[in-house]
């Protein structure tokens, strides 16, 4: 992973055009290849980035990202502040609590608890920028990207937003829709969620085990 901050300008051409004017940023290249551009803000989320496979193309003060697209991120260095690379390794993933990891695998084996018609295609399905805990298909055969939380917060959202844009631009997945799944859902991140059109659905885990009922149910 190389680190890089340096006082810069970042302009984005592609379906859209985007401009980020000339400021201090971190520019974060990482082993798979993606570029992203971040601020001392917004958490995580960068303001601008390249997803693989791209190409990055290195010329004195101007860095040009292309992805296959034909799409490309021109970022143009005033002043390089910080330029740094390490080796991560493998990384050996996001381990789950518990209650979560057994969520996501009692959903896995009841995937109509998601959705009528619901089946499930694979657990942690992979993507470039992570697994999506679990890829269904619906009762028209569409894909479904569904997240799975114990407790539904916005960043599980932008999380799942992030694997949606990457999914649906793969032809075999396109059209992808998306489900926020989780024991409780803030209203921020329901209000969220539905504005992306992600639906949400509230998973009773005790019922879902079989606790309280033999039946499932679904709040």
């Amino acid at each position: 992973m190389r680190l890089v901050i340096a006082r810069c300008q970042v302009d984005y051409v592609g379906r859209l055009t985007a401009h980020l004017p000339m400021a201090p940023r971190l520019l974060l290249v990482k082993a798979d290849g993606s570029v992203s551009v971040h601020a001392d803000d917004r958490a995580y989320k960068p303001l601008n980035w390249m997803s693989p496979p791209c190409w990055l193309e290195e010329q004195p003060g101007v860095w040009t990202v292309r992805n296959k697209a034909d799409e490309s991120l021109v970022i143009t260095i005033d002043e390089v502040l910080h330029d740094s690379s390490h080796t991560l390794g493998v990384d050996p993933g996001l381990v789950k609590d518990g209650v979560e990891a057994h969520l996501q695998e009692l959903l896995a084996a009841h995937p109509t608890v998601l959705g009528e018609g619901y089946t499930l295609v694979r657990r942690e399905y992979m993507t470039a920028i992570g697994p999506v805990d679990l890829l269904c298909r619906d009762a028209e055969g569409r894909s479904v990207a569904v997240e799975v939380k114990r407790r539904g917060e916005i960043d599980g959202v932008e999380q799942l937003t992030r694997y949606l844009e990457l999914m649906d631009r793969d032809p075999l997945l396109r059209p992808v829709t998306g489900v926020f799944a989780a024991q409780q859902i803030k209203p921020q991140a329901r209000t969220l969620a539905e504005d992306r059109g992600i639906r949400c659905v509230v998973v009773d885990y005790n019922a879902l085990r079989g606790v309280e009922s033999d039946d499932l149910r679904l709040f």
